[in-house]
C-alpha cells in the first residue's frame, strides 16, 4: 500500500467540547459512564501505570489514584494504561471506584506457570508494530505480534523504523514486500525519525483514536515517539554493538496526546510475546493457509502428511513458503498449549470454589443445629 493510499485510508480525528475529548472521550464512553454520573464520580483515563503508581487525567485535571479497591484475581483485569475509570472527586490519592468495560485490549501471556494474561494496553484502535531496518527482518516475530494485534480488536500496522539506514530504494521496496507477505491485509510503512520520511502518513493514521507502539528494545519506539510529538518526551538509548540489541529506556506505559490528533501509548521493549487466546488472530495473520485448508480432503487435516492436503500441495507448488507454514504450526501449537493450561487453571479454581462453598454450607448447617463444625 502506497503512503498516499495509506493516508487516505486513515480518517481524521474529531474533538468534541468535552475536556477529555483529546484523550479519546466520545459518545460511547459518555454512555458507559452515565450510571456513575449520579453518584458524583468523575470520569478519567489512565495515562500511566508504573511501580504501583496510577495517574489519570480527568475533567478537573490530572490526578493520582489508588487502585487498592480494584485488585483482581486475574491479572488481565488489572488497571492498565488506556483504561477509562470512575474516580472520587476528592482525595489524595483518589480511589478508583470502577473501570468501564474495555472495547479492546492487547493481551499477552505472562511468563508465569499459572497461565495468566497480561494487558499491555486497553481501549486501543491501532496497534503499531515497530521493526527496525538495521538488521535481518524478524518475520516470525512480526507474525506473532500481528496475531495478538488482530486478536485485540485493534487494527494493526507495521512501522519499519530507521528506514534512512537503507539507502537503496530498490532494496527498501523489497524489504517492504517481504514484510507485506508476512502481514497480509496490514499496512506496512517505512519511517525515519531522522529524516522525517513517512512520519506525516503515520501521524495521519494515528490521528484517529488510540494507538499503541509495540516492539523489542532497540526498535526505535522512543525515537519515533519524540519525532511524532515534536519534542524530546522519551529518553533514547543506543543499540549495543556486541549483539545489536537495544537497552530499555522506556520503563512505563504512558498515554500521550499527539499534536496531529489522537493519543499514543508507548510501551517498554518486550523481551517475550507469548500468545494468549489468539486463535482467531493467528488465523487472520495466516489467512492464505486458512483459505487453502478449506480445500483439503479432510476437514480435520493437520497439514502434516494427509492425502489430499491443499496446504501441502501449495508448498510443493511453491505457492506457499515453507517458512510460513512452519511459523503457522508453531503459533497454533503454542496457542493450543496455552489454552489447555488456562482451561486446567480455570477447572482448578472452580474446584476450589466448590470446596469452599461446600465447607461454608456444612458450617452453616452445623451452627443451625447447634453442633460444632470441624
Amino acid at each position: 500500500m502506497s503512503p498516499a493510499s495509506l493516508a487516505d485510508s486513515c480518517p481524521a480525528s474529531s474533538a468534541g467540547p468535552h475536556p477529555l475529548a483529546p484523550y479519546g472521550w466520545d459518545e460511547h464512553w459518555a454512555a458507559a459512564f452515565a450510571p456513575y454520573t449520579g453518584r458524583g464520580l468523575l470520569p478519567g483515563r489512565v495515562v500511566r501505570v508504573a511501580r504501583g503508581r496510577c495517574d489519570l487525567v480527568t475533567p478537573a485535571g490530572p490526578v493520582r489514584v489508588g487502585t487498592g479497591r480494584l485488585v483482581p484475581r486475574d491479572p488481565a483485569e488489572a488497571v492498565c494504561t488506556g483504561d477509562w475509570a470512575a474516580v472520587d472527586p476528592d482525595g489524595d490519592p483518589r480511589p478508583v471506584r470502577a473501570l468501564l468495560p474495555r472495547r479492546t485490549a492487547f493481551v499477552r501471556s505472562t511468563s508465569s506457570e499459572r497461565s495468566e494474561g497480561q494487558v499491555l494496553a486497553a481501549n486501543i484502535d491501532h496497534a503499531v508494530v515497530c521493526v527496525p531496518l538495521t538488521g535481518d527482518l524478524p518475520l516470525a516475530r512480526i507474525e506473532r505480534f500481528l496475531a495478538l494485534a488482530w486478536e485485540s480488536g485493534a487494527r494493526p500496522l507495521v512501522a519499519l523504523t530507521e528506514a534512512d539506514q537503507v539507502t537503496d530504494p530498490v532494496v527498501l521496496a523489497h524489504l517492504v514486500q517481504d514484510v507485506e507477505a508476512a502481514a497480509p491485509g496490514v499496512p506496512v510503512l517505512p519511517v525515519s525519525s531522522l529524516t522525517g520520511g513517512g512520519l506525516d502518513t503515520l501521524a495521519a493514521c494515528l490521528a484517529a483514536g488510540t494507538s499503541v507502539l509495540l516492539g523489542q528494545s532497540g526498535a526505535g519506539k522512543s525515537t519515533l515517539v519524540n519525532a511524532l510529538l515534536g519534542e524530546r518526551a522519551r529518553d533514547v538509548g543506543a543499540v549495543r554493538d556486541a549483539d545489536g540489541k537495544g537497552r530499555h529506556t522506556t520503563t512505563s506505559r504512558d498515554l500521550l496526546v499527539l499534536p496531529a490528533g489522537g493519543v499514543l501509548i508507548d510501551t517498554p521493549g518486550l523481551r517475550g510475546v507469548g500468545l494468549w487466546d489468539a486463535g482467531d488472530g493467528v488465523g487472520q495473520v495466516f489467512a492464505e493457509i486458512a483459505d487453502l485448508a478449506a480445500r483439503c480432503r479432510f476437514h480435520d487435516c493437520a497439514h502434516e502428511r494427509e492425502p489430499g492436503c491443499a496446504v501441502l500441495a501449495a508448498v510443493d507448488a511453491g505457492d506457499l513458503p515453507v517458512r510460513r507454514l512452519e511459523s503457522y504450526r508453531k503459533l497454533m501449537r503454542e496457542n493450543e498449549r496455552i489454552a489447555a493450561r488456562s482451561d486446567a487453571r480455570l477447572r482448578a479454581e472452580r474446584r476450589r470454589a466448590w470446596r469452599r462453598r461446600d465447607a461454608e454450607g456444612r458450617a452453616a448447617v452445623a451452627v443451625k443445629r447447634g453442633r460444632p463444625y470441624r
